[in-house]
């Protein structure tokens, strides 16, 4: 994979004759939020080259002025969502350099410059390091190294060798604990997810991708850093909520709201920590930007497969999705 996006990204370099200017990371729903951790990267290491997050349709309707040459707008959908496709026809409209993540042929693979196939993560043959999320996160790290350097390439590049690895140690480990928390929440009728800084992405996708669309569970997701600032009044004995607690620079918010919440909280708080799932069995250097890869594909296929079990509910059917207009 790494070698695969060293050479597209080589020719992304070489098309943008005045530089790589902006990075736009454009989707919907959890390909928008898979884009996460290739975003947080960007924002946090790069000194030239800004980052921004966008949702397909509202890039749609409101483009940033800063499209066009110089940018690289990466899309992502599994099956060719039509914002998505939009998203792209104009980014490319405007001057910028596409680049398309997919799982089947739609639109999408006949309009961007660039494209990577990806594999689901939630099918339990596919590797890690081929899941959309880390695939843009191996796209923002060899782009900032092509462009600046960064200092620890070489650690991330081995990185992404060990996740899978990592990642089907973690099925084995926290696999009584998912299904502890999903007897808990059988009859739960709001679900919140907590996480802060690197593994927002990932409880974000939690919330609005596998438990409300998926299992139909109401689920805001709050962070961490401004729990203190309104959430933390939903919270008392009954309150089910699941926190991610993250490796990295905004740990300590985690911890300060976990305290919060083991004080006040009852027996519907749930933790779940990276370091638990191996994220700080990676380089100290790269482990921050990991987060998001092991956190979801767990969420994903660990918590809401035994929920979905304990409330007798398929996860694959939908009220709405692809069966009325919308």
């Amino acid at each position: 994979m790494q070698d695969e996006v060293a050479e597209i990204v080589g020719g992304i370099v070489a098309e943008c004759a005045g530089g790589v200017r902006d990075v736009a990371w454009v989707a919907a729903g959890g390909s928008m939020g898979g884009f996460w951790p290739g975003h947080w990267f960007l924002e946090h290491e790069a000194h030239g080259i800004r980052t921004h997050l966008c949702t397909s349709n509202e890039f749609v309707m409101a483009t940033p002025l800063f499209v066009g040459p110089g940018t690289v707008v990466v899309v992502c959908s599994m099956r060719g969502t039509p914002e998505t496709c939009e998203a792209a026809r104009v980014a490319k409209g405007r001057g910028a350099v596409t680049v398309g993540l997919y799982v089947q042929e739609s639109a999408l693979t006949t309009i961007c410059d660039h494209l990577i196939a990806y594999e689901s993560i939630a099918l339990d043959e596919s590797r890690t390091e081929r899941v959309n999320s880390t695939i843009a996160l191996c796209l923002a790290i060899e782009l900032l190294q092509q462009t600046e350097g960064y200092p620890h390439h070489g650690e991330a590049m081995k990185a992404f060798d060990k996740v899978d690895s990592i990642y089907h140690q973690a099925l084995i480990d926290v696999g009584p604990r998912a299904r502890e928390w999903a007897e808990r929440n059988r009859d739960a009728g709001c679900i919140y997810v907590m996480a802060s800084g690197p593994a927002l992405g990932s409880a974000y996708i939690f919330s609005i991708c596998n438990l409300e669309e998926m299992l139909q569970v109401a689920s805001p997701t709050i962070d961490s850093c401004e729990f203190f600032h309104g959430p933390f009044e939903v919270l008392d004995q009954a309150t089910s909520l699941f926190m991610l607690v993250s490796v990295g620079h905004t740990r300590a918010a985690d911890e300060r709201a976990l305290r919060f919440l083991r004080r006040y909280g009852g027996k519907g708080v749930h933790v779940l920590d990276g370091r638990e799932l191996g994220v700080s069995d990676l380089p100290d250097s790269v482990s921050e930007y990991f987060n998001h890869v092991l956190f979801s594909p767990v969420l994903n296929n660990v918590y809401l497969r035994a929920l979905s079990e304990v409330r007798h509910k398929e996860y694959h059917t939908r009220r709405y999705m692809w069966k009325v207009e919308y």
